[in-house]
């Protein structure tokens, strides 16, 4: 697996075809014109709120924001989202619902798919008025097979999400966790897109993989 340096973006060889990765976590084909996010989880802030806990709203907006920096980037002629649109019901909230519309006007002419994951069926799926279509996984696409949750696919290579992929990095007195795409020989995993989101530490099941890790801004290759 090779890859190209640059501030932002890392173009990597998976599975034998091109892959523009992005420090916004969400990764690019430039031959199918396909942008591809994983866990977004819009409306995370709406839920904590709704249960009493005293979050900082403005999450939603701010993913938003980066979610137009990559079309802006990257032109895609369609993005998918690989599941956990939505994080809960309450996600459904006014404000979140208003956002996400003002977002899909900015964007009409792009297709827009989701492939229905664990919170999608929870949380239930954002309005049709957005102008979208669910597929269920796995998603045959080109060479790829879009999942939300980790798996092999038979004759594709698998892109998911679900894990919230985390490397650790740490020195003799500190650590930090940092969001990583991690690569394996027929299956990756792409970082959680939302902001507001947790993450599952992979240093120990990344043996035979290639990871790359988000870190101020950039992408760097640790294994």
């Amino acid at each position: 697996m090779t890859a190209n340096f640059d501030t932002s973006t890392l173009t990597v060889n998976v599975g034998g075809y091109p892959l523009v990765l992005s420090a916004h976590r969400a990764a690019f084909d430039p031959t199918l014109g396909l942008l591809l996010v994983a866990d977004a989880h819009f409306g995370k802030d709406a839920v904590f709120r709704s249960h009493g806990i005293p979050v900082p709203a403005g999450s939603t907006t701010e993913d938003l924001a980066r979610l137009d920096a990559l079309i802006a980037a990257h032109d895609p002629r369609q993005l998918v989202f690989l599941g956990d649109v939505l994080h809960g019901e309450q996600s459904h909230a006014a404000d979140v619902m208003e956002a996400l519309h003002a977002w899909r006007a900015r964007h009409g002419e792009r297709r827009l798919t989701i492939v229905e994951g664990n919170h999608d069926r929870h949380a239930g799926l954002p309005p049709a008025s957005l102008d979208y279509e669910v597929v269920h996984e796995p998603w045959n696409i080109g060479p790829w097979a879009l999942c939300h949750y980790p798996q092999t696919v038979a004759d594709a290579y698998a892109l998911a999400g679900h894990e919230h992929p985390v490397y650790r990095v740490a020195t003799r007195i500190e650590s930090v966790r940092l969001p990583c795409f991690r690569f394996g020989n027929r299956s990756g995993v792409l970082p959680a897109f939302g902001s507001f989101t947790g993450g599952y530490v992979v240093n120990g099941s990344t043996d035979d993989e290639a990871v790359f890790v988000v870190a101020e801004g950039k992408l760097l290759a640790v294994k």
